[in-house]
């Protein structure tokens, strides 16, 4: 038995000679070259719904879902549903991907069926579908996604595939050209939140380079960005150079990560400006200003679409020592800190350890701080909350970790603007020129409106 997929959705059939036009509903452009294969392919879905719970069971792998999320992407086809346009370039090829607990093909428009998640990890479709699948490379938080940020992610074997992972995170972050023998083609499949010091795009410049050393072809299935209706912040100094940022782009780049493969590659940001043999499989119905919502958390402390909002604004906070929210169930939606001045924040909570913060920042100490969960939506990257938080800090000395914040801001002038006190007005002024000079290039890689 198999999972036949088409752009949308995915059908188990038996083996079935069915055809149908790009986008369209199956029923409505199926052919049947015998009357009889007609009475075979229903009798065949009758048999099949009679025991889709044995097959559904082994094909759905659950993982947390994003929380309070409205899914109004309804109409947003994701490249890794997009089965007709990448199929024929892996069949007869042994491939590797690089994946994580996002990496999947949809069966339905929103991901969700009954409150449940609905979706098949596009790994488990690709062995279904008879495609050799050699080895998966995970990143940050591991294959299924489960670990801490900043957590080494050991190698291993999927438990449900029995495939062995490669860890692409910790010391071994770009795979090596052992890690690469007998493949033939890498298919990259993660979900991009659109910010810069978010390790995921790091990790697609590494193996992009991997590929491009070892001329092996990288597909891309493209996502989209739900930070992708903005340009904004500080853009990256190439003295700050980390996996927390790679290349000279502004905190938050408005690209789908697809597009942004592009930029890479055509850019000559790799290593000895050197060109992979990329494809990208692109998104359908989808635009820089759609709202999109994601069904599965994109990584453990980014549970909701207001984290996702609030995480280039509250992200800054990692290069502090004010908690932002981890261990608690408002992961980037709110802040505190002991030393913070109670007389100005009311709000308190205690971080404690759970999923994706076994050692949350003063873990078990009352946070004062500043409730941000019912927020509008944000168009921008706002300094509001930490130029407040340092401002009201009793002890300024403790607020800092400045090798670390000069990393996640992608330069040292924050700080010091921070410091000096200046506004954020002051601050934003100074991002412009940048910003335009980074518009500009922008533009020559969009695949969207």
């Amino acid at each position: 038995m198999l999972f036949l997929e088409n752009q949308k959705y995915s059908f188990p059939l038996l083996v079935v000679h069915v055809s149908w036009n790009k986008g369209k509903d199956l029923r409505n452009n199926w052919k049947c070259p015998h009357p009889f294969l007609l009475l075979y392919f229903f009798t065949a879905l009758l048999f099949i719904s009679c025991g889709s719970k044995v097959q559904s069971t082994a094909a759905i792998h659950e993982v947390p879902m994003a929380k309070d999320t409205a899914i109004n992407n309804m109409q947003i086809i994701v490249g890794a549903n997009r089965t007709m346009e990448y199929l024929p370039l892996l069949r007869d090829k042994k491939i590797a991907v690089v994946a994580n607990q996002t990496s999947v093909i949809f069966k339905d428009d929103s991901g969700i069926r009954d409150g449940q998640p609905a979706y098949t990890h596009l790994v488990d479709s690709l062995i279904s579908l008879n495609i050799s699948v050699l080895r998966v490379f995970s990143p940050e938080h591991g294959f299924r996604g489960m670990a801490d940020a900043g957590e080494k992610v050991e190698d291993g074997i999927d438990l449900q595939t029995g495939l062995p992972i490669i860890s692409l995170y910790g010391a071994h972050r770009k795979p090596t050209k052992e890690d690469l023998e007998g493949i033939e083609m890498i298919v990259f499949d993660i979900q991009d939140v659109g910010v810069r010091f978010y390790t995921y795009i790091a990790t697609l410049q590494l193996v992009m380079e991997a590929c491009a050393e070892n001329n092996i072809p990288i597909m891309v299935l493209d996502r989209p960005n739900p930070n992708g209706h903005y340009i904004d912040g500080p853009t990256m100094e190439v003295e700050l150079t980390s996996f927390l940022g790679m290349t000279p782009i502004p905190l938050v780049y408005a690209m789908s990560i697809g597009e942004y493969a592009q930029m890479i590659n055509e850019e000559g940001w790799l290593e000895k400006e050197a060109k992979a043999q990329l494809t990208v499989i692109s998104l359908e119905n989808y635009t820089h200003n759609s709202t999109y919502s994601l069904p599965i958390r994109p990584s453990p402390n980014l549970p909701n679409d207001q984290s996702i909002n609030l995480y280039p604004s509250l992200g800054l906070f990692e290069g502090t020592n004010i908690n932002a929210g981890r261990g608690t169930e408002f992961q980037f939606q709110r802040y505190g800190a002991p030393f913070l001045d109670k007389a100005e924040f009311s709000f308190t909570y205690i971080p404690e350890p759970n999923i994706g913060a076994k050692s949350p920042k003063h873990m078990g100490t009352i946070c004062f701080g500043e409730d941000l969960s019912k927020r509008p939506r944000l168009s921008k990257v706002s300094l509001e909350w930490i130029i407040k938080a340092y401002q009201h800090c009793l002890e300024k000395s403790k607020f800092f970790n400045t090798s670390g914040f000069s990393k996640h801001a992608g330069t040292e002038l924050l700080q010091k603007q921070i410091e000096a006190g200046m506004n954020e007005a002051e601050i934003r002024a100074i991002w412009q020129a940048d910003l335009q000079n980074f518009a500009k290039i922008r533009a020559k890689y969009l695949l969207y409106p």
